[in-house]
């Protein structure tokens, strides 16, 4: 993984500081594009692992369909509301698509983890529900950025 900052060293996020942001953060914002180089961009809940942002996606979305296509993708996942509040973090590279789609819960040891992660943090359950109508992509991001404007001195 790269971090692709030069500027804004001062406020990018500690490695541990990016864990905690992304394992708590419950939205991302998934950017694909068409064949025809028409950009689409959309919210989706995720779970992190340390490692891989794991995306659950309705496989019949524009979104899933893109980047069946094209699975190269940028994520970001932000929050606050003051300038002083802002923090984030971009990440980028290709989504490996992991189990069957739809997904209806047949064994798959590779989303032992994920599963369990999003369905503690999205749905306060110990086992993930299967709906037939989702599936999984993992994105091991090659490049991250992050940011985190309460590390900035006061005005």
């Amino acid at each position: 993984m790269t971090v692709t900052q030069r500027r804004g060293r001062k406020i990018m996020m500690t490695p541990g500081e990016l864990d905690e942001f992304l394992t708590t953060q419950r939205t991302c914002r998934v950017a694909s594009v068409s064949k025809d180089g028409v950009p689409h961009v959309s919210a989706l809940w995720f779970a992190w692992d340390g490692t891989s942002l794991w995306l659950y996606s309705v496989v019949r979305s524009k979104r899933w369909v893109q980047l069946r296509n094209d699975p190269r993708v940028a994520v970001v996942v932000d929050s606050g509301e003051e300038y002083g509040e802002l923090r984030g973090v971009e990440l980028s590279g290709t989504v490996e698509f992991v189990g069957e789609f739809p997904r209806t819960g047949e064994l798959c040891a590779e989303l032992d983890v994920p599963e369990i992660l999003f369905a503690r943090k999205n749905f306060g359950l110990e086992e993930m529900p299967h709906d037939g109508r989702h599936a999984w992509m993992r994105l091991t991001p090659t490049a991250i950025a992050s940011w985190d404007f309460r590390k900035l001195p006061p005005m």
